[in-house]
């Protein structure tokens, strides 16, 4: 990816993670502590060297709250701190970051740094408040151990691009770190019934098969109401697919194929998840490919010319499947 690109992608990912967890606690604003949970929960070199220090969400969530309880108590606050609930954070609105985390972020993209997770991290551990220094020391490390062993893995570890998995195609790749063990993610992406909680698109199942086998298929139903009841438009012809199980090979691999009946001349799309032990959790690869149907014309120069369209959309479409499937689990 370029910079630019990195510098979105991290932006827009941590954004949302740090986003769903203040939304946990009823806040509306994220701050550097809310960016540091996300940072664990990042799938990047950054949330890999967190994690590497036995650093988990639910440890680093604790560590947040005793830490703000001692800030509080040293200026003789003792109120007790809000229970934390679920995230809510796609059923609610008004979310910002916080002055500092927002130029946290911007510096982490200045100069000749890239703006990827890394970078936000190596800002995050040298910020000036002491609340960051302070959680990673309950958290039994430093921030001048988290700096050395990034500088460990930079020197060994080269950036790799993300490349579309279907030259030719419309298609992309992503990767997305879940925090739990790989069977339960799988019993998750395995149980038809479970996907309207992980996949955005999609609203309600019926006639899903109690076990999974390869060529089994289903009905899902799009999704046409938000959270908050607003309704969401969607063209009758792709109100309802038809999915079928391309791959399962438990727990590693999953594939499913999405078609319209409703409106055979559309293209169909293609997910495949694969499944890699993790420390703390899964990490994701994640693929999505829309298969162009062979009736319908070529268009050469309107491909062209919408490439840029479609490279935002199937990034959005990514993102949104990572973060879904991270939800169930947080």
């Amino acid at each position: 990816m370029s910079k630019f690109a990195d510098a979105a992608n991290t932006s827009h990912t941590l954004s949302l993670a740090a986003m769903e967890e203040a939304s946990r606690l009823g806040q509306r604003t994220a701050d550097i502590d809310h960016l540091l949970l996300a940072l664990v929960l990042s799938e990047q070199t950054a949330g890999q060297v967190l994690r590497s220090f036995g650093i988990d969400l639910a440890g680093a969530r604790d560590a947040v709250a005793a830490q703000h309880a001692e800030h509080l108590a040293a200026v003789g606050v003792h109120a007790p701190a809000p229970e934390p609930g679920g995230i809510v954070f796609h059923e609610t609105d008004g979310y910002t970051w916080s002055d500092r985390a927002l130029a946290l972020i911007g510096r982490a993209s200045g100069g000749d740094r890239r703006g990827d997770a890394t970078a936000v991290l190596r800002e995050l551990v040298a910020e000036p408040s002491g609340m960051i220094e302070a959680t990673l020391v309950r958290l039994g490390t430093s921030p001048a151990a988290v700096t050395a062993r990034l500088d460990e893995v930079e020197r060994t570890s080269p950036h790799r691009p993300q490349r579309p998995i279907r030259p030719g195609e419309l298609s992309g790749s992503s990767e997305a770190f879940i925090p739990a063990a790989p069977d339960a993610v799988w019993a998750v992406l395995a149980d038809p019934a479970r996907m309207p909680g992980w996949e955005p698109s999609i609203g309600s199942v019926s006639n899903a098969p109690a076990a999974i086998r390869v060529g089994d298929t289903w009905a899902a139903h799009a999704r046409t109401e938000r959270p908050d009841g607003k309704p969401i438009r969607v063209k009758p012809a792709f109100i309802d697919q038809v999915v079928e199980l391309a791959v399962a090979s438990d727990p590693h691999l999953i594939e499913w194929r999405f078609s319209y009946p409703d409106a055979p001349r559309a293209n169909a799309r293609r997910l495949r998840i694969q499944l890699e032990p993790a420390a703390g959790g899964t990490q994701l690869r994640i693929a999505l490919a829309w298969e162009r149907h062979p009736d319908r014309a070529r268009r050469p120069l309107l491909g062209l010319l919408m490439r840029p369209v479609v490279r935002v959309v199937l990034w959005l479409q990514l993102s949104q499947l990572g973060s879904g499937i991270s939800r169930v689990f947080r």
